[in-house]
């Protein structure tokens, strides 16, 4: 197992329910309509650039965190991202926990993006 793997994790090794996705993959997925996209970044990060479409719901900020996920749709798929892939896994996991079914997250994140 490489370094990287061991710290992102690879789609062998992912939940069922958590499925982390290249850009290509992602890219693909995303691009229907009416998909729950969320970036989990801060609104700072946010303004400097984000995939187009998506929702910032600031990982950091847990109260606005749990509100605003509260009132996506726990039946469909939610993709998540941040800047490195480190943070979206923790939402990722925080999205489990709060009963949502499936879960796809940006490997490497934003910066593997632009």
């Amino acid at each position: 197992m490489s370094f990287l793997s061991s710290i992102f994790g690879s789609k062998s090794e992912a939940s069922d329910k958590i499925v982390i996705l290249d850009k290509k993959e992602y890219a693909t997925a995303i691009s229907g309509s009416k998909v729950q996209l969320v970036d989990v970044r801060t609104a700072n990060e946010f303004s400097g650039g984000h995939i187009k479409g998506a929702k910032n719901i600031d990982f950091f900020n847990q109260a606005n965190f749990e509100k605003s996920f509260g009132n996506l749709d726990k039946t469909k798929p939610v993709y998540v991202y941040c800047r490195s892939g480190a943070r979206s896994q923790k939402a990722a996991r925080k999205l489990l926990d709060m009963g949502f079914a499936q879960i796809f997250d940006l490997k490497g994140g934003y910066s593997r993006w632009s």
